[in-house]
């Protein structure tokens, strides 16, 4: 059995997505075995980014600084007549790096598997609504992975949305069924973005 404060850090990891016990038990003996100095850099770092970062007040994609909107949002030459909605914060970075898309981005917050009801209450459905509804807006391109709980996503989106009148699209199919957009090669978003119905 571990000391206390052993456990109660491998507990912490374990929270992580994808970390389970065992890899949160070597990221705590990574730790006891680096200088105290990365150690308090660590903690430095933890501690800047609860202080520093803040989310875009439109579309949740972190940022630093003192104003509302990130840098995207902000900028004047994006296209707002179109919305990505997006799973997760990779996902915007990585149909940023194709160049391909001009518009405004909407960071969804997660997926729903079966379209249970706390699934759907993580989600921030009510604040793509009211994105929605913005009259400036004329599409919305869903753009969730292919994965099983992106196409439900997807389908409870298209449901969701109807009632906006939008016109509503998906990614084009250059991403492979069960793929995430963030392992995505450039190449590959570029033809779903241009292939979106």
């Amino acid at each position: 059995m571990y000391p206390p404060s052993i456990q109660k850090l491998i507990g912490q990891f374990s929270k992580f997505p994808t970390v389970g016990p065992r890899t949160a038990a070597r990221f705590v003996f990574y730790l006891l075995k680096i200088p105290k100095e990365e150690a308090e850099s660590l903690q430095e770092s933890i501690s800047q980014l609860k202080e520093k970062v803040r989310l875009c007040s439109f579309c949740f994609n972190p940022f630093e600084g003192e104003e509302e909107l990130c840098e995207i949002c902000d900028n004047p030459g994006r296209d707002k007549s179109t919305l990505c909605v997006v799973e997760k914060e990779p996902d915007l970075e990585a149909i940023e790096k194709t160049k391909q898309y001009k518009g405004r981005y909407f960071i969804l917050g997660g997926t729903v598997s079966r379209l249970r009801k706390e699934d759907v209450k993580s989600l921030r459905t009510k604040e793509l609504i009211e994105r929605a509804e913005n009259p400036e807006i004329k599409e919305i391109i869903l753009a969730t992975n292919s994965t099983p709980e992106g196409e439900n996503t997807a389908l409870y989106l298209e449901r969701l949305l109807a009632e906006t009148k939008k016109k509503t699209t998906r990614l084009g199919r250059g991403i492979p069924v069960g793929g995430e957009l963030e392992y995505a090669d450039p190449e590959t978003l570029k033809s779903a973005l241009e292939g979106r119905k």
